[in-house]
């Protein structure tokens, strides 16, 4: 079956996070996408997070799955030429080096568009690159910081805390795809390409839009709430059954809807308190309400309080962690844990697409070795012979 993205060719420029979580979205979905890597290191991604020389790590092949890799030094006056005949047939150049590198590199957009004026060009920068902040350089922990993330996340009365999930990173990565399949739209009436510049603090503070409501309300910055929602009960996390760290299940109760209520006590055996006077004024006697629930959460795992009250149309979810989540039967239906198999680690499994589409279904393939498809798409792509391929001493 021909994919959504068929046809789409991507150079793909990008290491550890931001920008490959752009383009491995993009190769779920059809493109080709050719990662142009260092001969002989390859993205610094793939020896992060416990991996070795020998191996590549689990983080690379977590955000560079279903893509091919090509080896070439931009600094080597053969390999530009090669890297020139890429993008004349390209539709996508993707990079999030650190500013000025690829200008230093003789690679900014109007050298591109000189090469083929239908590229898109795709950047994507700590700070962008214009404003005060444009030379300043940028991870994941700082854009959060920077992005508004970490001062709305914490307990009252601690310090700012780094979510989790690496917002700043795969969320802009998010962003930036929207931008490129913008950009392809827009071509087809231009005949044009663009650059798509998305910055990681821009992201961060897009994705951190709910906790900036309260400003816009009273003109003062929202303290941190931990877990809690301030005035409504029977929301939070509560402790499950055996009480180990992430036995816990978060129940959003909707406590200004008695029906909602009613159904609650009957979930967890507690329909003598259905007509209580505790539930005429929730928000008031929170607490109270909050430690009848916390007594039945005690009793059951967090999978049981799941099952109940997700059943009873209750909205909870469980805290999974990565190993529940890796041996969660729900997800492994819907593909978001997919088996591979991987010359170097054999066979396991990696988080597959959350795009679920009808006509264009995700097949998840592992991630490149250093150079695999150097022959595959040099002759392919460009028609080059095996002496050609050879003399470039890839």
């Amino acid at each position: 079956m021909d994919k959504a993205l068929d046809g789409i060719k991507i150079l793909d420029l990008t290491q550890y996070e931001a920008g490959t979580s752009s383009t491995q979205l993009l190769a779920w979905l059809g493109a080709d996408v050719i990662k142009v890597e260092q001969p002989g290191r390859g993205d610094p991604g793939r020896t992060v997070m416990f991996g070795s020389p020998e191996k590549d790590s689990a983080y690379f092949l977590g955000f560079n799955g279903n893509k091919r890799s090509i080896t070439l030094d931009l600094k080597n006056d053969d390999h530009r030429l090669v890297f020139v005949e890429l993008v004349k047939n390209a539709d996508v150049v993707a990079e999030n080096y650190a500013a000025g590198v690829l200008e230093r590199l003789g690679y900014d957009f109007k050298a591109l568009s000189e090469i083929n004026p239908r590229i898109i060009f795709s950047r994507i920068k700590g700070f962008g690159t214009y404003g005060p902040y444009s030379n300043y350089k940028s991870f994941d922990p700082v854009a959060q910081a920077a992005g508004g993330a970490m001062a709305g996340t914490g307990e009252p009365d601690g310090p700012p805390m780094k979510p989790g999930p690496t917002i700043g990173d795969s969320g802009t990565g998010l962003h930036s795809v929207i931008g490129i399949l913008a950009a392809l739209i827009q071509r087809r009436s231009t005949g044009r390409g663009q650059v798509v510049e998305v910055a990681m603090q821009d992201a961060v503070v897009s994705l951190s839009k709910t906790s900036m409501c309260g400003y816009l309300e009273t003109g003062e910055s929202p303290p941190r709430r931990g877990s809690k929602v301030t005035g409504r009960a029977g929301s939070g996390v509560f402790k499950c059954s055996p009480g180990g760290p992430d036995d816990y299940v978060y129940i959003t109760a909707l406590s200004t809807r008695r029906n909602i209520w009613e159904g609650m006590m009957k979930t967890i055996d507690r329909e003598d308190l259905e007509e209580s006077p505790l539930f005429d004024d929730p928000a008031s006697n929170a607490e109270q309400i909050n430690e009848v629930i916390q007594e039945w959460a005690s009793s059951v795992t967090k999978h049981e309080a799941m099952a109940a009250l997700g059943g009873a149309g209750i909205p909870c979810g469980a805290v999974l962690n990565a190993s529940d989540i890796f041996n969660d039967q729900h997800l492994k239906e819907r593909g978001m844990i997919s088996p591979i198999n991987h010359p170097q680690r054999g066979e396991l499994e990696v988080i597959g697409c959350p795009i679920k589409m009808s006509d264009s279904p995700v097949e998840i393939k592992p991630a490149p070795l250093l150079g695999e498809h150097n022959t595959e798409v040099l002759s392919e792509v460009l028609g080059y012979s095996n002496k050609q391929i050879e003399a470039l001493n890839l």
